[in-house]
This record gives C-alpha cells, structure tokens and sequence, in this order.
C-alpha cells in the first residue's frame, strides 16, 4: 500500500486548497477512504471519510459546509477541496485506508498552513 498526499500550502484566511491522495499497490475502488489532520501539539482527527464508491461522505462538524472530499476510482485518487480556510485549519493533513485484514495506512502528510 501506498499513499501520496499534495496540494498543500501557506494560504490566507478565506482561502482555499484542495488536496490529493495519490492510492497504488491495492485495490483503491474496493476501500473506505479517510482524510486526517494533526495539529501541533494535538491528536490527529478525522476531517472526512468516504465509501469506496464515492456515494456517501461524511465530515467532521468543524469542517462541515467548507470542506468537500472526493474520490476518482479510475485514477486511483482522493481528494479534498477545502474553502474558506481558517488558522484553527492549520495542520498536517493525512489521507488514510483501513485493509481488509484492520491494518492501518497513512501517507507521509502534507502540511496546510493558513496565516496571513
């Protein structure tokens, strides 16, 4: 398994970035997929969850109404569109899968930075 986040980046408030979560080495279309996030100092939290099909999401209540996931099952990528930023959005935001057989898998992280 492997996962590739990009699209991270410094950006204003009131900003948006809309991340990537590049799947090899599995089935991608077959699983769950979950976006995460880390602050400094805090415990990494689900921002975002979505079925292998795409056809459900759901979304952390800090998030909701600003920030979109999505998935592209015939490029084998996750995304997620994030819109008016704010500080408290600052963090490194993970992409996630959970195999079959319970083994958990993260990508490297890609760091959002929201300031002006």
């Amino acid at each position: 398994v492997q996962l590739v986040e990009s699209g991270g980046g410094l950006v204003q408030p009131g900003g948006s970035l809309r991340l990537s979560c590049a799947a090899s080495r599995f089935t991608f279309s077959s699983y769950v997929m979950s976006w995460h996030r880390q602050a400094l100092g805090k415990e990494r939290e689900l921002v975002a969850i979505i079925t292998s099909t795409g056809g459900s999401t759901n979304y952390a209540d800090s998030v909701k109404g600003r920030f979109t996931i999505s998935r592209d099952n015939a490029e084998n990528t996750m995304y997620l569109q994030m819109n008016s930023l704010k500080p408290e959005d600052t963090a490194v935001y993970y992409c996630r899968v959970v195999t079959d057989r319970g083994t958990i898998y993260w990508g490297q992280g890609t760091q959002v930075t929201v300031s002006s």
